[in-house]
């Protein structure tokens, strides 16, 4: 067996941030080569990763990063098991770095960000061997892209929520329009852009419950349907973005509110992650 020092154990602890034992237990399976018992280290992570992969990993943090020139986006969200990583410096900054690196390079799938590199491994092996370091599950769920004339994010303040927005127009004035969209997004919690947007299935399921209640409290038929579209009518208005009320100015919707600014500019897309939805 290897003669393992001390100063080797720190050194490869300073190298992957994991605890002295750890590292010497690792150094002394690979019999002092440092790329062995790194490689060691890492494959503990996997099977951290495989041995909490039934846990539940519902806290973390979720966020959005915009390109300087405004025209693509990203938004993420890292899960983790615990408040206690969430807040961790370390875990931050990792969903940081992942974040700026699907950025950098505007990656367009959670696949090919995972394979991306950083630190010369890659994003996957970076979260596993933070997942040996923690303790916990970490697991990049949810990615996603937008690329448009103007990408506009908000990031809530508690890392828990974010929205992401493409708009078919930039200029000043629609840039900090879509900054409010963001937000209203991200509290709102809209599930389309339009009713156009919405299935039929959905459609569907509301306008059948509607009418099982109507039943229920013993309407008449020929009422049934008035009150089923009713309820569609609201359905609309609470969950599609262009038909809720503005948060910011109670007495317009989101329609009124684009129109008042440019009434050219089209919502493209967007995407809300939230912790726990």
């Amino acid at each position: 067996m290897a003669n393992i020092s001390a100063k080797d154990v720190y050194k490869l602890r300073d190298l992957t941030g994991l605890g002295v034992m750890d590292c010497k237990k690792a150094l002394e399976e690979a019999e002092g080569d440092f790329d062995k018992a790194i490689e060691i280290l890492r494959k503990k992570g996997q099977k951290v990763a495989s041995s909490r992969a039934d846990r539940a990993a519902n806290e973390g943090i979720v966020l959005t990063k915009i390109a300087k020139d405004k025209t693509f986006g990203i938004i993420l969200m890292l899960n983790c098991e615990t408040d206690f990583v969430s807040k961790n410096e370390e875990f931050i900054n990792l969903a940081n770095n992942i974040a700026d690196i699907a950025l950098q390079n505007k990656i367009k799938s959670k696949e090919d960000l995972l394979s991306a590199k950083f630190n010369g491994i890659t994003v996957a092996q970076n979260i596993n061997d933070y997942m040996g370091k923690c303790g916990e599950k970490i697991e990049l769920s949810n990615y996603e892209f937008i690329e448009a004339p103007l990408v506009l994010g908000y990031n809530h303040h508690n890392g828990r929520v974010a929205a992401l927005v493409g708009l078919s127009k930039a200029s000043e004035k629609i840039e900090e329009m879509g900054h409010n969209l963001a937000m209203q997004i991200a509290a709102m919690n809209p599930i389309a852009i339009d009713k156009t947007d919405i299935s039929q299935d959905v459609i569907d399921k509301e306008l059948d419950v509607a009418r099982e209640l109507a039943r229920k409290e013993g309407k008449t038929e020929d009422l049934i349907e008035k009150i089923a579209q009713g309820k569609l009518n609201k359905f609309y208005q609470e969950n599609t973005l262009l038909n809720q009320e503005y948060i910011m100015e109670n007495d317009k919707n989101v329609i009124d509110y684009i129109k008042s600014i440019d009434p050219e500019t089209k919502v493209i897309k967007f995407y809300r992650f939230a912790l726990g939805s």
